[in-house]
């Protein structure tokens, strides 16, 4: 492939996977309504407890507001494209924690179900990358 068969499909990465974890901040924050995973804070608090089986119930709590900080940075910084090889290892390692939790507390279907694995490999694909287009990096590299 070469560079310019990338730019596209590269963005639609970046896109992709900060939609998609600030979709999933927007549902504990309510902004889905009942018909979603959590539909409120207080759930996705009970949802963290039980991945967090193993941790104290207020470091479970700590966890949950944590991972939304950095559910909403990351996402963030892939959108703006800015520190975009940042963002991505962030958001690979905050998706592969989430993963490995989410195996060793529910089985290995939830993460499969939700695509969990695949968003990990993909933000650390997009870490990889030499050059990030469509982006502030981008721009101000030249």
């Amino acid at each position: 492939m070469t560079e310019k068969n990338v730019h596209l499909p590269q963005l639609f990465l970046r896109l992709a996977i900060a939609v998609t974890m600030l979709s999933a901040v927007a549902d504990r924050f309510g902004f889905w309504g009942k018909n979603s995973a959590w539909g409120n804070w207080e759930n996705f608090e009970i949802y963290t407890r039980k991945l967090t089986f193993f941790l104290p119930e207020g470091f479970s709590v700590f966890s949950a507001y944590t991972a939304t900080f950095f559910e909403i940075l990351f996402p963030l910084m892939l959108l703006l494209g800015w520190k975009t090889r940042i963002g991505a290892y962030g958001s690979g390692f905050l998706l592969l924690v989430f993963a490995l939790f989410m195996t060793l507390a529910l089985g290995i279907k939830a993460p499969l179900d939700y695509s969990v694995w695949v968003g990990s490999a993909g933000a650390f694909l997009l870490a990889v990358q030499p050059k990030y287009f469509f982006s502030i990096d981008h721009l101000t590299n030249k």
